[in-house]
């Protein structure tokens, strides 16, 4: 919203320094900003409001040391990182872009979802909460709005090869009229894509029409059908593995954030134009915009960490933990970086590969030999190290180093090809 109002007094006023809100960058960085100080500063008051109603996590007794202490402990504690968000985001982002629209539906959805959960484990004192299949079902309603918006919508463009010298054309042009031509110009070369990134590949995109060229000469009309399905599952895997990493005191708070980090660098260059040309990748007209998003999501959960590092003073719950897995994953989408996230997050994917291996190796032992065998000592994996004797502290900072190379080598693909 103060990006409207600047740009008003900026353009009809020429008021000194409201030009600076012109820049992704320095909304960016007010973004975080804003979002540090409100999970910081307001998140205190939260935690004392939740002590206040009792709003206390109920742990299962999972014979792991330490656990019994967590008992009682504030949780719900995603509603900061939600305000965290949305208020800078709304402040500084440019609310009107669809990149930015998507975003907030997303976060509010999965908030709501996790907010429910919560609800039914605090308050109705079922620490079921949500059957899982009420969870799959809003998730996967999530990735059909999510892919649908991105595959039909005509303001979800990417520009496979930019064409430099009609843009610095049409900024260097001093006549108003054809300045506006060669910018209509500019802009009418972006079409909508199925294209997307993959790591390591010379010329490195990826056309998901080619999965449906069985289907005859019309194959390109049927490209949705693989798209959507694609989308509902990354954004339903990506969601579920934030939720079993958050298992341990600031564990998915700080990798998200690491996360974000690499998000924000992919999103920035994938929406500038010169850098775009200069890394040879697509460029994604106004998707630069969702740098602030990133922005405040990074500010939201290092913010939410301040209190979440061990000892916690306040869990997120699933609240938190739905949200930043799904966030994670739209944005990836957003700006066709999806099948980087095996790499980038790749402390979800193997939280959730080692509950998928265990579980599936107990039950095929249980009907070979009717005795069910494990591959870990406890799934999600870092419970496994828990079992073996390692500190919480320990097990958290070794992962967020882990996470950190990932997140290196997710930028390195962007040249190394």
């Amino acid at each position: 919203m103060l990006y409207y109002l600047f740009d008003w007094l900026y353009r009809d006023f020429d008021i000194p320094l409201t030009g600076v809100f012109q820049y992704i960058s320095f909304r960016a960085a007010m973004a975080v900003i804003t979002s540090l100080f409100i999970s910081i500063v307001y998140g205190k008051r939260i935690i004392c409001y939740l002590k206040l109603k009792q709003v206390g996590e109920n742990v299962r007794e999972l014979g792991l040391k330490g656990q019994k202490e967590k008992e009682g402990t504030p949780t719900m504690g995603g509603l900061i990182i939600l305000a965290a968000i949305i208020i800078p985001t709304l402040l500084f982002a440019k609310i009107l872009n669809i990149y930015i629209i998507i975003m907030l539906v997303t976060t509010v959805w999965l908030g709501l979802l996790g907010f429910a959960d919560d609800y039914i484990k605090v308050f109705r004192k079922n620490k079921r909460g949500l059957s899982g299949k009420v969870k799959i079902i809003g998730q996967v309603i999530l990735g059909a709005v999510v892919g649908g918006l991105i595959y039909f919508h005509p303001a979800l463009t990417i520009k496979e090869k930019v064409d430099i010298d009609t843009y610095v054309q049409a900024h260097n042009i001093q006549n108003q009229t054809k300045y506006e031509k060669a910018k209509m110009d500019f802009q009418q070369q972006s079409k909508r894509s199925t294209k997307t990134t993959i790591p390591f590949i010379k010329n490195h995109e990826f056309d998901y029409t080619s999965l449906v060229k069985w289907t005859g000469k019309n194959y390109k009309d049927w490209a949705w059908l693989i798209f959507i399905p694609i989308v509902i599952f990354i954004i339903t895997a990506m969601s579920n593995g934030a939720n079993l990493t958050d298992g341990i005191d600031g564990l998915a708070t700080g990798t998200s954030a690491i996360i974000g980090s690499t998000l924000a660098i992919l999103a920035w260059v994938s929406g500038n134009i010169m850098f775009a040309h200069y890394l040879n990748i697509m460029y994604i007209p106004n998707a630069g915009e969702l740098t602030i998003f990133i922005a405040a999501f990074i500010g939201a959960t290092t913010g939410f960490l301040w209190y979440n590092a061990f000892p916690a003073q306040i869990f997120m719950g699933d609240t938190g933990s739905l949200s930043i897995g799904g966030i994670i994953a739209v944005i990836a989408i957003l700006i066709r970086k999806e099948f980087l996230l095996p790499i980038l997050a790749g402390i979800f994917l193997m939280e959730n590969l080692s509950v998928i291996i265990q579980t599936s190796y107990f039950k095929y032992t249980r009907r070979k030999t009717g005795v069910g065998k494990r591959v870990f000592l406890m799934s999600p994996l870092h419970h496994h190290y828990q079992k073996k004797g390692y500190a919480e502290p320990k097990i958290v900072q070794r992962f967020f180093i882990a996470s950190i190379i990932l997140a290196v080598l997710t930028i390195v693909t962007l040249k190394l090809r």
